[in-house]
């Protein structure tokens, strides 16, 4: 079956509901086969967009176009409903049908699409074991645990063979190795199907690795949409920059630059650091501040600038340092163990930056290095 080019459009779309609105004058587009992460804090709307486009709650303002047809536009016809959307949902909160058994949950869609009840219930049976559930067949939703239902529901919508799909944090109730799994499943089915999906979640690193393009939303709009990689090196806010990973904010004395690379000064060292992508400043960078992921700091004995530990924390594959400088507190991340104990006096570089928005109100630039759970300066 052939899908039109672009699988969904929302244009000038607000949502929420009456007299309280969530998000304001989103317009953006997802294309047949693309992944489309929508990434923002609890409470930012991820699940009022989502159940928008479903067709659960209607929009406040805008419109919203499913494979070229019209589904839904604030103030004019009667929108279609949504068992008439090409939309497969995965809830956050599974909505399993009591009186189903998994397989018969996973084999009504497939029903319904006209397929044979023999031939609907081995597609379903086939999904379960390919979701590691298939022992789980024949029985209810609470004889499961919540790790199961969340992968009967997905499975459901996996079912259906929708043009896009909305998967509203599929992964919240997964450990580790089955949320690789669950992702990988999602990937494979998409890819065969050729489908578009909303992906909601408010894991960063989550976000970064299975979308095409990621869709950050705070403050009740679209702070940015972009690749992953651009949203994560060159973050339109600091705000935008908080939400796709690790941040941290360098106040130097002094810097100016020529667009590709810019001379930071810190305390009594100044370095060209290169910049995450050509940028036009003003004459007068002094008050401008400036992104530092843990990824790029590099700790060395020949670095220019000069810090001391304030703490260490090892995670396994890799350690992270909270850094004490001249410009502000900084997140460093090395692979590997700590090398270095709390209270060190250590010399560090970084491997690139990208300036951000000057405005940024100082007070919150407090969070802007997380505290770590090993050791500081304080256990020294």
């Amino acid at each position: 079956m052939s899908r039109a080019v672009t699988a969904l459009v929302c244009r000038d779309l607000t949502v929420g509901h009456p007299g309280t609105p969530v998000l304001r004058g989103l317009s953006f587009t997802v294309a047949a086969g693309e992944l489309l992460a929508v990434l923002g804090p609890s409470g930012s709307g991820k699940t009022t967009l989502l159940h928008t486009i479903a067709g659960f709650i209607q929009p406040l303002a805008g419109e919203i176009r499913l494979a070229d047809r019209l589904v839904a536009v604030a103030g004019g016809r009667r929108p279609v409903p949504p068992e008439h959307r090409a939309v497969g949902v995965v809830f956050q909160h599974y909505a399993l049908w009591p009186h189903l058994t998994v397989l018969e949950t996973v084999a009504y869609p497939v029903r319904r699409s006209g397929a044979s009840r023999a031939q609907s219930r081995r597609t379903a049976a086939e999904l379960l074991a390919e979701l590691r559930i298939e022992h789980t067949a024949n029985r209810r939703p609470n004889e499961l645990s919540g790790g199961e239902q969340q992968r009967v529901a997905l499975a459901r919508a996996l079912a259906r063979h929708p043009a896009v799909y909305l998967f509203d944090e599929p992964t919240a109730h997964l450990d580790a190795p089955l949320r690789g799994v669950v992702l990988g499943e999602v990937a494979d089915q998409r890819q065969r199907q050729g489908a578009a999906a909303l992906y909601a979640t408010h894991d960063a690193a989550e976000a970064l690795a299975i979308a095409d393009r990621v869709a950050v939303v705070c403050d009740g709009g679209l702070a940015q949409l972009a690749a992953p990689a651009e949203v994560y090196e060159r973050p339109a806010s600091f705000a935008a920059a908080r939400l796709t990973g690790p941040a941290s904010v360098l106040e130097p004395e002094h810097s100016e630059g020529d667009g590709a690379t810019w001379a930071l000064t810190i305390g009594d060292a100044t370095a060209v650091v290169p910049i995450a992508g050509a940028v036009a400043l003003g004459a007068d960078g002094s008050a401008t501040r400036w992104l530092a992921r843990p990824d790029w700091v590099c700790l060395s004995p020949d670095g220019p600038f000069a810090a001391r530990i304030l703490a260490v924390a090892f995670h396994g594959p890799y350690t992270d340092y909270r850094l004490e400088t001249a410009a502000g507190a900084l997140l460093a991340r090395e692979p590997g163990r700590a090398r270095y104990p709390v209270g060190e006096h250590v010399r560090w570089s970084l491997s690139q930056t990208w300036p951000l928005d000057a405005a940024q109100p100082p007070s919150q630039l407090a969070a802007d290095v997380p505290k770590l759970a090993g050791r500081s300066s304080r256990d020294a």
